[in-house]
């Protein structure tokens, strides 16, 4: 029996005649910081929804801590600790930062969005006490009461991510968290994914190779919807294959 946390057989994602997404065997340890790249159309981000349950697969099987997920929605898979943070931000920009965060903080404390767990005061106190440490985890705590739609593209990227912490995950999903970034915001991105890196499983596709090869304990890289190459990211970046498919031929340099 696999060790792994989260791992796919045969995956697969059509729409019509056209597969996003095929014959994806793939595997992720517990507490590793993995990466997801490729070129633009590779789909990687369907592959990401693919584990979320935003999208459900057409073909192959989904297994997280060894049980069966493919057929489970998205809701019922958060509870179970797979929580993805969305390529752009998915917040309520009329609430504030801190209400973001235990909206999302109902999905862990009643397993989920049920509103009328506010009835109940101990539960209330759950539902603050983990939006508060989410917000802590990223740095937001001072803009809790800040409107959401108020913050700058970075907080507002960091919130979302935050919001998917308030739900207590296992495996955290990332769909390029540092784009349209400035370079200061990416330092203080790329220290953050490495803090969580440490306290539980990382997914994240990104198109900043520089952050990529120095935060990743390993690389999948993904070409017309399959696996092309996996390995470390000395290993990804000497594999001919990989210059071929992302870069046209280009060097391992540009890597």
């Amino acid at each position: 029996m696999s060790d792994a946390i989260l791992e796919t057989t045969g995956l697969g994602k059509r729409f019509g005649a056209f597969a996003a997404n095929s014959d994806i065997d793939f595997s992720v340890q517990e507490g590793e910081l993995r990466a997801v790249i490729g070129p633009n159309g590779a789909g990687k981000t369907t592959f990401f929804n693919l584990l979320a349950g935003v999208t459900q697969a057409t073909d192959g099987e989904i297994r997280f801590r060894g049980e069966r997920i493919t057929p489970l929605r998205a809701p019922r898979r958060v509870a179970r600790g797979i929580a993805k943070a969305f390529q752009t931000a998915n917040i309520y920009p009329s609430e504030t930062v801190l209400q973001n965060c235990r909206l999302a903080a109902l999905a862990r404390v009643s397993g989920l969005f049920a509103f009328e767990v506010f009835r109940s005061s101990r539960r209330l106190v759950d539902v603050d006490g983990i939006a508060h440490e989410a917000l802590e985890l990223v740095e937001l705590e001072p803009l809790a009461g800040v409107r959401a739609g108020d913050l700058s593209h970075g907080d507002k990227k960091r919130l979302d991510i935050a919001v998917a912490l308030a739900t207590k995950p296992r495996v955290l999903l990332l769909d390029e968290p540092v784009a349209g970034m400035s370079l200061d915001e990416v330092r203080k991105t790329d220290g953050l994914i490495r803090g969580l890196a440490k306290r539980m499983t990382v997914l994240l596709i990104e198109h900043d190779m520089t952050m990529i090869m120095g935060i990743s304990d390993s690389i999948t890289v993904l070409h017309q919807g399959k696996i092309l190459a996996e390995g470390t990211p000395a290993e990804i970046r000497a594999n001919a294959r990989v210059q071929e498919a992302y870069l046209g031929g280009h060097t391992e340099g540009h890597l």
